[in-house]
C-alpha cells in the first residue's frame, strides 16, 4: 500500500474528489507556507473534509496546476486539480500548518456493469436539466471513475459527498449515487409542477383573486 509521509494539509469544509478542479484564494500566512512549500518541492497538498473541528478519515491530494492571481500583500488565487485518495494515519501539528502520514485509498477490484452506468447518466443528465443547467453528454466520455464525475454535481450534501468518496467501489458508488438520483428527482419534479401551476394559474384554486 503506497503512502505519503508529512503531507501538507488543506482542511476544508467541502469534499474534494480526484481529478476535480479546485479554486482557492489564499490569504492566511499558514497556507501562504503551504503553498510556497508545494511549489518549491513539487509536492501535492491533502484536502481533508472539516467538520466541528473534526477532520475526515479519508481525503484527496490536489496538486497546483496555476496560479492565477498574486497580490501585492501576498494573497494568492490558485487552482488545484484533485489526484487520489488517502486516509489519514498520523496527524502532526508542529508546523504553522498541519502535516500528517497518509496512506492511498485503492479501489476493489471489479468491473462495473454497463447498465448500471447509462441509468445513472441518464438521472444524472435529468437532474442537470432540471437544475436548468447545460447537458453535456461528452461529459461522461472515458473517464476513468465516472461516480466521481457525477457526484460533482449531484446536489449531494457535504456529509454525503464524504460518503461517497469514502467507497471503495466503482460500482457501490454509482448503485448510492442512483439511489440518491430516484429520491431527490421526483420530489424536484413535483417542486417544478406546483411552481408551473402557480404561474399559469395566476393563484390557487381555494383562494380566490383578489378584487381590484
Amino acid at each position: 500500500m503506497d503512502a505519503i509521509d508529512s503531507l501538507p494539509l488543506f482542511p476544508l469544509d467541502l469534499v474534494l474528489y480526484p481529478d476535480e478542479e479546485l479554486p482557492l484564494h489564499i490569504f492566511e500566512e499558514r497556507y501562504k507556507e503551504l503553498t510556497q512549500y508545494c511549489l518549491d518541492h513539487d509536492v501535492p497538498f491533502g484536502v481533508v473534509r472539516t467538520a466541528d473541528d473534526d477532520l475526515a478519515s479519508v481525503g484527496t491530494t490536489a496538486r497546483i496546476q496555476d496560479i492565477v492571481n498574486r497580490y501585492a500583500d501576498g494573497r494568492l488565487d490558485l487552482l488545484a486539480q484533485g489526484e487520489e485518495r488517502f486516509r489519514l494515519q498520523e496527524v502532526y501539528d508542529e508546523k504553522s500548518y498541519y502535516t500528517a502520514d497518509v496512506t492511498i485509498v485503492e479501489d476493489d477490484p471489479g468491473p462495473v456493469d454497463l447498465d448500471l452506468k447509462e441509468r445513472a447518466i441518464t438521472q444524472h443528465m435529468k437532474l442537470l436539466e432540471l437544475a436548468g443547467r447545460t447537458v453535456r453528454p461528452d461529459l461522461y466520455d472515458n473517464v476513468e471513475k465516472l461516480s466521481f464525475v457525477l457526484a460533482q454535481n449531484a446536489a449531494l450534501e457535504e456529509k454525503q459527498k464524504q460518503e461517497v468518496l469514502e467507497r471503495t467501489s466503482e460500482a457501490d458508488r454509482i448503485q448510492y449515487l442512483i439511489n440518491h438520483f430516484e429520491k431527490l428527482i421526483p420530489r424536484i419534479e413535483q417542486q417544478s409542477d406546483v411552481q408551473r401551476r402557480i404561474r399559469s394559474n395566476g393563484h390557487f384554486k381555494d383562494f380566490p383573486p383578489e378584487e381590484v
